[in-house]
């Protein structure tokens, strides 16, 4: 897949809009058009190399998508959207498509799928993992005790250690410099820093984490000291949830070591 549209933005465009439900004519036909500020369906066949009988089935197809305009003219005159109306289109398509599908698996998931998981789970890619991270701090209700390399400390893991903060969660972090500790203190106020368990920076760790003291995971860059945190397969985790759960025993064993026990009631 070619990321940059600055190599051939054309190419580029055709592949995005196939990924988005368009056939290759329709994709190569609103591109062409784009390019244009108006034209016949002659003109759009020079233009995209589409034969000039399919390009009618092609405008058909963007004008059910509300990506095209025609000009009721002898010949017709075809007229693509603009940029900016074309990716609001698809934004609120993708928006409505992830609804039905968040919807339609929720109403599949095992009532109390979650309270107890038995062995330790696996899931790879730096994606995946932050995606288990972020869904564990949005369930948290008491504790959160978190230990990171920092360049995997993103926005979308703040935040939700923000909201999990607000909710009344006692946030405790580790393994991070000064400079990110100052900032976490900006977003959370509330949250305990605690010095790290060992030299977090000589170790190939990405994060650890231990949530109301029944849902844990722990993660590896896989590449060591030289993965690279924006390389989506960089980083490899498992996780176990309940509270008789091997992971979770381990790991709970551990921080309750490191940060004392928990106070008598």
């Amino acid at each position: 897949m070619n990321d940059d549209p600055a190599d051939d933005p054309r190419a580029v465009a055709v592949e995005q809009l196939e990924q988005f439900g368009l056939s290759e004519y329709a994709a190569r036909t609103f591109v062409a058009l784009s390019s244009l500020e108006s034209g016949t369906a002659r003109e759009v066949s020079q233009a995209s190399t589409v034969p000039r009988t399919r390009v009618y089935d092609a405008i058909d197809e963007l004008r059910d998508r509300g990506l095209v305009d025609v000009l009721q003219s002898s010949p017709k005159e075809f007229r693509a959207t603009s940029a900016e109306t074309a990716g609001r289109t698809f934004e609120h398509e993708l928006r409505h498509r992830t609804e039905l599908l968040r919807t339609a698996l929720g109403e599949l998931e095992p009532a109390g799928h979650r309270t107890e998981q038995q062995g330790v789970w696996t899931v790879t890619g730096q994606q995946a993992v932050t995606g288990r991270v972020v869904e564990f701090l949005a369930d948290a209700e008491d504790e959160v005790v978190y230990m990171t390399v920092e360049d995997l400390l993103t926005d979308k893991v703040i935040d939700a250690l923000s909201a999990a903060a607000e909710r009344g969660v006692t946030i405790k972090l580790g393994g991070v410099s000064p400079e990110v500790q100052a900032r976490i203190q900006d977003d959370i106020p509330g949250a305990t820093m605690f010095e790290s368990l060992w030299l977090w920076s000589d170790t190939p760790a990405g994060r650890i984490m231990l949530v109301d003291g029944r849902e844990t995971l722990a993660s590896v860059l896989v590449n060591g000291a030289d993965a690279s945190p924006t390389d989506p397969r960089s980083e490899t985790a498992i996780w176990g949830a309940g509270e008789t759960n091997s992971l979770v025993v381990v790991l709970k064993a551990i921080f309750a070591w490191r940060l004392g026990p928990e106070p008598a009631d």
